[in-house]
């Protein structure tokens, strides 16, 4: 298939750019003063926790009254599976989520000469549900504030290591705690003490582990990624990005729930209110002004650059490779570099955002204000915004070799001749040192472990790292001296993996079998040229962060004297429930419609063609007989999701779930730092298309049985026969 690369991280970080200037022209244009900017209501979000619900802000929104039992439901009926969110739909342990969250189990449990990924799953039996080897759903069961017992802990210490032991002490008594308190659930009991507001109050979560999780449906890959990496953080969509699994319970038998959503066959309409529950990865709002601009100076460039230079050598193998590149799952290890690259570019299109920068400046006065105009936050909390700001310029200082070294230990796309040469050095040093025989084998294990890279791949990631050397650390850096040597990075890198043995995980081990590290290799010269430098870095970078985190968790305290739970915490993987209406936005001179439908996959497949992203797997080519086109298809919300949120249910009030959530637009990027719901839209998978799939294309007759009438039958057989 062509991938139309084109269309994907060159055009996107040129939209980013676009949407930069645009922002500060039209800033301009207006007269902008950024010492008149206001903080907005609703700046820091609305990714609520279970712990401390916003009933008051659901009433005052809505008009809807969620009782302690409502959010108890919604709780209950929620899942976190590994890297996603998910839930149950059914009394017995049906679960939705999204497609490109299970994709990876569904290509583990095909067998030889199978092609799930690519020709999609259906159980019509439920002997004939996979198990999935490694897999788990967690249901959060109970969550408890425990802020004052691990506060005092703190508070009881002196010194930064002082008060990172009595944290960890508190932090390990309450798992015990929890986990003796629940001991008579009869199930896997994870405990997880979770720090909020960065660590200004802490909430013991409580979750029911389940193991026994088997694959039920899943779509075609082509149905579930349709428009691929060029439709990725955009709108409109068309992706039927879904999948089912189902628990099952220590008997063996699906797992019996009365917590679950109801399907709804109704779908929403424009101006609906939804809520959206799921588990978004870790976000940035309450961080200070300094500690945003030194994202911007710093991090997000230098992580632009890494992934985009890492990606480019991913892409010209793929073209130049395309059966090895198939043989080792190199789309979707395109599709996540692909991801980061376009997560990060609209991070630093944000950061670059005047508006953006003067609201959080103006929140950051506003927060400032607070503090000195009360005598008791002065004394406890005053000069802390300065203090945070004197540690971004240390590390200011430190972007070379953040920079030269960021990304070294990325097995996906790190040169692994770099990362072993590095790490049998360092192997070498601790043997001679005498240091503990579990850091020697892990030091060993870094130097002779990890996936090799085909020859081709290596070198241009090796090429890479090379340039990155010269770039940030000097043409005199010694390091620099002995990986070029004269020569330009590409030239280098070749004579490198010509010389040396720690390309391939096989060699690396019979270089290390002696006992010792081989003198002569020059991937281990250049490593020892290069280690001084690293070493100094992350002694300092280390040092750093340890006072940050420090400064983080008292600024954290302080924001809850003097805002409450009326701010919410920043996201951290944990489970959050956020609202939203159902709202169309301004797009390209005209409204986006809050929903698409099959209309629009036809469209694009006749448009683009099968040598493209919007191919169709063969039974979807001409439109099934029965399939309504109309039924919509994806929907968009004013909810505030994130990264972590796929798979998060959306439901209604009356808890029916409406649609899944899969994305963001390209505005909404922006909400690692702030909520702008003018701007940024969620995307959601609607349930109503997921059921038309599943009834006329898939003749899944037990699932549509189960999601719409709650029956659950074990053979295909008996449901299409109860369907007749």
């Amino acid at each position: 298939m062509v991938r139309m690369w084109t269309r994907c991280t060159a055009p996107l970080i040129a939209v980013m750019a676009a949407m930069l200037v645009a922002n500060g022209a039209a800033a301009q244009a207006a007269g902008f003063d950024p010492d008149t900017v206001r903080r907005g209501a609703l700046d820091y979000g609305k990714m609520w926790t279970f712990e401390y619900p916003p009933t008051e802000h659901f009433r005052s929104t809505y008009g809807f009254e969620a009782d302690a039992a409502w959010f108890e439901r919604a709780r209950l009926a929620a899942l976190r599976i590994p890297g996603c969110s998910a839930a149950l739909v059914s009394e017995r342990g049906l679960v939705v989520t999204n497609h490109h969250c299970i994709r990876s189990r569904v290509s583990a449990v095909s067998a030889p000469g199978e092609t799930l990924l690519d020709s999609g799953f259906y159980a019509p039996t439920a002997e004939l549900e996979r198990p999935i080897p490694g897999y788990y759903a967690d249901q959060l069961i109970a969550v408890r504030d425990v802020s004052e017992e691990v506060l005092a802990a703190l508070d009881a210490a002196a010194g930064p290591q002082a008060r990172a032991e009595a944290r960890r002490a508190a932090q390990e008594a309450i798992v015990a705690r929890e986990r003796e308190r629940h001991a008579a659930e009869g199930a896997d009991i994870v405990v997880q003490v979770i720090e909020l507001y960065h660590g200004g109050r802490y909430s013991a979560y409580v979750f029911r582990r389940y193991h026994d999780v088997r694959l039920v449906a899943a779509a075609e890959l082509q149905m579930g990624f349709f428009g691929g990496d060029p439709d990725n953080f955009t709108y409109p969509r068309y992706a039927l990005d879904f999948g089912f699994l189902r628990i099952y319970g220590d008997d063996g038998e699906p797992l019996r729930s009365a917590h679950h959503f109801e399907w709804s066959t109704a779908g929403v309409e424009e101006g609906d209110a939804i809520f959206v529950i799921g588990n978004p990865g870790p976000t940035n709002r309450l961080n200070t002004v300094a500690q945003l601009e030194y994202q911007r100076d710093v991090l997000a460039p230098a992580q632009v650059a890494f992934l985009t230079a890492r990606l480019d050598a991913m892409r010209a193998f793929i073209d130049a490779y395309p059966e090895e590149a198939e043989a080792l799952d190199m789309r979707n290890r395109a599709f996540s570099l692909s991801n980061s690259l376009k997560a990060w570019t609209g991070r630093l299109a944000a950061l670059g955002d005047p508006v953006i920068m003067a609201r959080k400046a103006a929140a950051e006065r506003e927060f400032r204000a607070a503090i000195a105009g009360t005598p008791a936050l002065a004394d406890a909390f005053g000069g802390l915004l300065d203090e945070m700001a004197a540690v971004q310029a240390r590390k200011q200082a430190l972007a070379p070799a953040f920079a030269a070294s960021l990304g070294l230990g990325n097995a996906n796309a790190g040169s692994a001749l770099l990362r072993r040469g590095v790490g049998a050095v360092q192997w070498d040093n601790a043997r001679q040192a005498g240091a503990p025989a579990d850091v020697v084998a892990q030091l060993h294990e870094r130097a002779t472990g990890g996936a090799d890279h085909p020859a081709t791949l290596e070198r241009a990631f090796l090429a890479a790292r090379l340039e990155e050397l010269r770039r940030h650390l000097g043409q005199d850096h010694p390091g620099v001296r002995a990986a070029l040597a004269g020569r330009e990075p590409a030239a280098a890198a070749a004579a490198l993996l010509e010389a040396s043995a720690f390309d391939q995980a096989a060699s690396a081990a019979a270089a290390l079998a002696g006992g010792a590290a081989p003198a002569n290799d020059p991937a281990l010269a250049l490593a020892r040229a290069l280690l001084p430098t690293l070493a100094e870095y992350e002694r300092a970078a280390a040092a750093a962060a340890e006072e940050e985190a420090a400064l983080a968790g008292r600024l954290g305290r302080a924001r809850f004297e003097v805002y409450g739970t009326d701010v919410a915490p920043d996201a951290t993987s944990s489970p959050r429930i956020t609202d939203g209406r159902v709202l169309p936005y301004a797009y390209n001179g005209t409204l986006a419609p809050v929903y698409t439908t099959f209309y629009g996959v036809y469209d694009h497949f006749n448009s683009y063609g099968p040598d493209s992203d919007w191919n169709l797997p063969h039974r979807w080519v001409t439109p099934p007989a029965g399939l309504e086109l109309g039924t919509p298809l994806n929907f968009i919300s004013t909810a505030d999701t994130y990264g972590g949120n796929s798979g998060s249910p959306a439901v209604t009030p009356e808890l029916r779930i409406v649609g899944l959530n899969f994305d963001r637009n390209i505005e909404g990027l922006s909400r690692d730092f702030i909520y702008l719901p003018e701007r940024g839209r969620n995307i959601m998978v609607d349930v109503r298309a997921i059921l038309e799939a599943l009834d006329v294309v898939y003749d899944a007759d037990r699932l549509v049985l189960e999601l719409t009438t709650g029956r659950y039958v074990p053979s295909e057989a008996e449901a299409d026969a109860i369907r007749r």
